[in-house]
């Protein structure tokens, strides 16, 4: 379910960033080559826009902030509701979204595109050392210091 999803990618999101609004959907994605889609989650924060969604084994996490989109649009058919939105020139599309607030999630990344979050880069070096004081005491894995290191920075 959205409720779900939108709360395991928590996790994987600052302590100061808060959710605005998620949907649930098919998102396009590539494997081999070849398109193909997975079910997730698209959520706007207060930072960014994250995709998450649920694998066999682990996740798939995507984060997009403000900054680097350039546009968005929407649309409506016979199976749902779609979004696309262009990050740094990568076109980032989900379709067939079923569940939540489609209106209120491109209201918001329309209204944030371009933005910088607010975060400066010294309480983000200090967050990442943090995280990775955990590592070395060993309450995170490698994995989740390096994906929660990439989501902090950006990438």
């Amino acid at each position: 379910s959205i409720e779900k999803l939108t709360e395991q990618a928590k996790q994987y999101m600052e302590a100061n960033e808060s959710v605005v609004a998620a949907v649930a959907g098919l998102y396009e994605t590539k494997m081999f080559g070849q398109d193909t889609y997975r079910r997730g989650v698209l959520i706007a924060t207060s930072a960014r826009v994250v995709y998450y969604g649920k694998k066999l084994i682990g996740y798939e996490l995507e984060v997009f902030p403000y900054s680097n989109i350039s546009s968005i649009e929407m649309s409506k058919g016979f199976l749902g509701h779609a979004i696309s939105f262009f990050a740094v020139g990568n076109k980032v599309s989900m379709i067939r979204i079923s569940e939540g607030d489609v209106q209120k999630l491109v209201n918001h990344i329309r209204d944030n595109i371009g933005k910088k979050h607010s975060g400066s880069s010294d309480d983000t070096a200090e967050q990442i050392q943090k995280l990775h004081d955990l590592k070395e005491k060993g309450v995170l894995t490698d994995e989740e210091f390096q994906a929660k290191k990439k989501m902090m920075l950006g990438l």
